[in-house]
Parts: C-alpha cells; structure tokens; sequence
C-alpha cells in the first residue's frame, strides 16, 4: 500500500467536546492539518474554553491558539485547511467521511459506548474509553480513565469500564461535578472562570437550583439554555483555585491527546 505523507493525511474526529478538542489541537500541533471535527447542532460541552465544539454557536474558536472554525460541505473544510484552521462540521451521523475519506477516524465523543464506529472507516480507527475492543470494532483503544493506565494504547481487548465516578482533582472527586437535578432547560448564574463557594447557587433547571459543595473555580460549564436531562453533566468545580486551568488543556486530556499522535505514528511513521 502506498503510504501518504504525514502532513497530508487526513484526520475524522468525531466529537469536538474538551477530550477531541486536545486530539485535534495535538495533531494539528504536530503539524497534522487535514483535520475534520463531526459535532451535533447542539453541543454539550462543559469545558467550553477549551472545546472547539464552540465554534457551532460562534463561528470559531480558539484553544491554545489554535484556531478552529465551523464549516459546511466538502469545499469548507478544504477551505478550512487552506487556511491552515481546524474543521468543524455539524454531522451528528457522520456522512461526511464518505466525502473525505480519511486516513485516521479517532471517536472521541465518549459515549461509554460505541455509537457505530467499524474499522472500515479509516485505515487507523482508534476509540477513546470504554466501549470499544481493539481487534474488533477499532484498531485502537486509548484508555480514559485516571491512574496508572491513563492514556496506554490498547492493540487487543478493551478499555477499563466506566466506573460513574469522576476522577480525583485537588482531593474531590463526585463533590466537584455538578449535575442536573431533573430533566428541563437549564438556566446559568455564574460563568466559567468565576470563584464560587459551597452553598453558592450555580445554575438551575426546571426551577431546582444547583448548588456548589465545594470551593474553587468553575472550571467548565454547560451553555445556558440547554435542554438538559436528569444526571447530566451540568459543571465542573476545580478545587485548586486557578483560573488559568479553566483556559488551558488539562493533563488528561494532554495524555490521551499524545497517546493518539503515537498510535498515528506508530502506524503512518512505521518505515
């Protein structure tokens, strides 16, 4: 098979939420410029200051000065990446890579569970968390979830499964995630970047208020007027107080991020 130069080929990614957002701004990074974002018209990003999936309600938007922007058809996302930005492209079902055909499919929406990724989409498919089983339905799995294994590439079997239990930041875990109280739209007090303390009132759906159990700043929140159900993740409290990780890729998202560009490179840079 004849093997595409490293700067041409062409990268999928489905999902443009905080975890695809540090994939894409990696690969672009490493000088990957054929990159396409499929996102539904309505995102549920919490980290929105480090999502691209932004760009759905604004036009574009940056990450780490990285520049992202929404397009529409095959010819905007060529136009994109003349441009030298990151496509973004609402396809919730994902049509388009019948038009692009790429060389790396990463999905990156984790779902918990695969929505309908085959390792015929791409030469390279590769599945980020639990739901997907290297060999079988992708080439790859990177592993999501913290601790020693985080971001370890996967050839033969399957991720960690999902525990329902947020990972640990400044010593919190569940306290520091906020989360629907009942299904309705949702209606934001505060903004990301703002100090809150516990007992403070966050948000509020269907009338039920949020609150903070935690001090810290509110790292990540769900866009105001979103139809939210029960349970969902509204919000995210990080406790070691610094505004500055509110605008910037955390370090999971670095490892799992990496950990994609060598999967790539351990096939596409193998000769």
């Amino acid at each position: 098979m004849t093997m595409s130069p490293l700067n041409q080929l062409v990268i999928g990614i489905k999902g443009a939420g905080e975890m695809a957002s540090a994939v894409a701004w990696r690969l672009f990074s490493a000088h990957f410029h054929k990159i396409c974002m499929m996102e539904k018209d309505h995102p549920l990003a919490v980290r929105r200051e480090v999502s691209y999936c932004e760009a759905v309600i604004e036009g574009s938007k940056k990450v780490e000065d990285v520049e992202a922007v929404i397009v529409r058809g095959l010819k905007g996302i060529q136009d994109a990446w003349q441009n030298r930005k990151i496509a973004v492209i609402i396809d919730p079902e994902w049509k388009i890579v019948q038009k692009v055909h790429p060389n790396v499919m990463v999905d990156a929406i984790l779902a918990k569970k695969n929505l309908g990724t085959t390792l015929a989409e791409a030469r390279l498919v590769i599945g980020l968390g639990p739901g997907f089983c290297a060999g079988k339905d992708v080439h790859m799995v990177v592993e999501t979830n913290r601790g020693h294994n985080l971001g370890r590439i996967i050839t033969s079997g399957c991720a960690e499964p999902n525990t329902g239990i947020p990972g640990s930041i400044g010593g919190q875990s569940v306290k520091r995630v906020l989360r629907a109280p009942t299904t309705g739209l949702f209606r934001a007090h505060c903004s990301i970047g703002d100090l809150v303390k516990n007992g403070d009132p966050i948000g509020s759906v269907a009338k039920l208020e949020i609150r903070a159990e935690i001090d810290g700043i509110l790292r990540g929140l769900i866009r105001s007027g979103t139809k939210v159900v029960a349970g969902l993740k509204l919000g995210d409290i990080d406790p070691r107080g610094e505004r500055e990780f509110c605008y910037t890729i955390s370090d999971k998202a670095r490892a799992i991020a990496g950990s994609v560009l060598e999967a790539v490179l351990r096939i596409y840079n193998s000769n």
